[in-house]
């Protein structure tokens, strides 16, 4: 079993700038592709961005791109997701995930194995 305990989520202007984490627990993490999610009110859940199990390959979606970077820390078992120049229509309750041995063209879609609670991000129009 895992464990997953995402923190980081709050109030923030637009533009503004937050660093979620999502902390792991339960087993390595070390043979497992890790994902961020997001649901918006009214809306399917949909992919952020995901980062292999070796760490060596990054996706995002491209309402993201260029805005989001995802990150992992092997020796504390935690995921990281930086989101620069938020904007309202990011405003939705994060969910960081693990899937094992997930390939990168797996990492929008899954299967993902575990998932966490969520934190709340909010970007006021």
């Amino acid at each position: 079993q895992v464990q997953l305990v995402e923190s980081g989520g709050g109030l923030v202007q637009a533009g503004g700038s937050l660093r979620l984490s999502c902390a792991a627990s339960g087993r390595t993490l070390s043979t497992s592709s890790m994902g961020w999610f997001r649901q918006a009110p009214g809306k399917e859940r949909e992919f952020v961005a995901g980062i292999t199990w070796n760490g060596v390959i990054s996706k995002y979606s491209e309402s993201v791109k260029g805005r989001f970077t995802i990150s992992r820390d092997y020796a504390k078992n935690t995921l990281h997701l930086q989101m620069n120049s938020l904007k309202p229509e990011d405003t939705a309750v994060y969910y960081c995930a693990v899937g094992q041995w997930l390939p990168f063209t797996a990492l929008a879609i899954g299967p993902y194995d575990y998932w966490g609670q969520g934190t709340q991000v909010t970007v006021p129009s």
